[in-house]
């Protein structure tokens, strides 16, 4: 369930970004759009946890600012591999991942299992 719960985010997110953000866009169908949830949830997975490591000094050098750039950078990797998706430049990558962010907190926030 939480796995399913999480493609399903990662795609409501990305459509979110394609309203909000302008310079990302989408021109595929929903079945594109829950592949693509899937493939950035991979991505996550794998990927970022290693690119963090990597990065780590310069997150620390920047206080933590240059944790955004990362993850808009990442969001300009997903979008090579999807190539419905697509990103134009780093700044709506960073504005990007910040969206998806949030839209994903919201959905683990009312749909996640409780703590209790």
């Amino acid at each position: 369930m939480k796995v399913l719960l999480t493609i399903v985010g990662n795609a409501v997110a990305l459509y979110a970004t394609t309203r909000i953000v302008p310079g990302i866009s989408w021109s595929g169908s929903l079945l594109g759009l829950l592949l693509s949830g899937a493939i950035l949830g991979l991505l996550n997975l794998i990927v970022r946890p290693i690119a963090m490591l990597l990065a780590l000094p310069f997150i620390v050098l920047t206080l933590g600012l240059f944790y955004f750039v990362m993850n808009g950078l990442l969001l300009l990797v997903f979008s090579w591999f999807m190539p419905a998706y697509h990103v134009h430049g780093l700044l709506a990558g960073i504005l990007g991942s910040l969206v998806i962010m949030i839209v994903n907190w919201l959905i683990w926030a009312v749909l996640g299992p409780s703590k209790r």
